[in-house]
């Protein structure tokens, strides 16, 4: 025998209350009294009453859906993971959901904006790497659809973001370098089209001029370049004037891929080369040999980004939800 889907109707006989109190209930009114909300969460639990997104939707015009634009690169291990993590942990118990859109590499990034805002299918959106003059941020303001960034732009109009502070992280991570007597440094950064590239090199330069030791910046590799690659640009890696004895990576991927490079040339860690290391999960703890490491919490990253969103929902301010993630050593 198949069992009904438990309806508003269902919930109102099982309180007593009439199908409207209940409704409002369950939308969380202030005008019901507290002790009627909870009543009503208890019994839609205990019946397992799950509501109506479309019929919800007619209703409020409102779809109860977050959606995540997600570039799925390969930088950083376990960043969807950790950024979903946070984001539900966020949105529990809210009545939101939380849908995740790719944002494939090669297509425009506009298009996932595009396609989400005309059709309506989510309430608010959040997406990731940033770039200075953003066209996704434009067009959302343009709409006024409600946003929030994982990073920040140069755009006039201010806008709700969460970003890590990677200024801070390659400065102390460049210090940490000279401070191990290293007297020429590198560091490889992210495709020069986003902010977080700005950020990274200011952070390094202000490290390397306080300090007068060399500096050397690749050209022809990037963050975003595959770990082969990455390995085949330092195979070639000379103890000579003018390479870099410390390398700054702003990723994990990064830094095992010059690692395995370096160590599979009989160089040694601590001795011949350093590496400064943006750590972003627990994987990187167990890397041996061991290397000096800066945090990026992804999971707090997701949390702010899901309170943030549900902020501008209700109302809240722009300038409220501007928040910069310190680096942790």
């Amino acid at each position: 025998m198949v069992r009904k889907k438990p309806t508003l109707k269902t919930v109102a006989e099982k309180t007593g209350l009439a199908v409207t109190t209940v409704s409002r209930a369950l939308l969380d009114s202030p005008q019901i009294a507290l002790e009627t909300r909870k009543r009503v969460a208890e019994a839609a639990r205990e019946l397992g009453y799950v509501p109506d997104r479309a019929a919800q939707r007619l209703r409020t015009g409102r779809t109860k859906v977050i959606s995540l634009i997600l570039d799925p690169h390969n930088e950083i291990p376990d960043f969807g993971r950790s950024m979903v993590a946070g984001l539900s942990y966020a949105l529990k118990g809210t009545g939101y959901h939380l849908t995740i859109t790719p944002d494939f590499e090669g297509e425009p990034t506009i298009d996932p904006v595009n396609y989400i805002t005309r059709n309506h299918l989510a309430d608010g959106l959040i997406f990731t790497r940033t770039e200075y003059f953003d066209e996704r941020v434009k067009l959302l303001q343009e709409l006024g659809f409600p946003f929030v960034t994982h990073g920040r732009t140069e755009l006039a109009t201010p806008h709700a973001y969460w970003d890590y502070d990677n200024e801070e992280f390659a400065y102390r991570a460049a210090r940490h370098l000279i401070d191990r007597g290293c007297q020429e440094i590198g560091i490889v950064l992210p495709p020069d089209r986003f902010t977080f590239y700005q950020h990274l090199r200011y952070g390094f330069m202000r490290a390397v001029r306080e300090s007068g030791v060399a500096s050397v910046i690749p050209v022809d590799i990037d963050l975003d370049s595959p770990p082969e690659v990455l390995r085949e640009h330092f195979a070639d890696w000379q103890l000579k004037p003018g390479t870099p004895t410390g390398i700054v990576c702003p990723g994990e991927t990064s830094a095992l891929a010059i690692s395995s490079s370096l160590t599979d040339r009989r160089l040694t860690p601590g001795t011949d080369f350093h590496l400064a290391v943006k750590r972003t999960s627990s994987l990187f703890e167990l890397h041996r040999p061991s290397y000096f490491s800066i945090y990026e919490n992804i999971f707090e990253s997701g949390r702010g980004l899901g309170h943030s969103i549900l902020n501008l929902l209700e109302g809240g301010e722009v300038s409220n939800n501007q928040t910069i993630q310190a680096p942790v050593m």
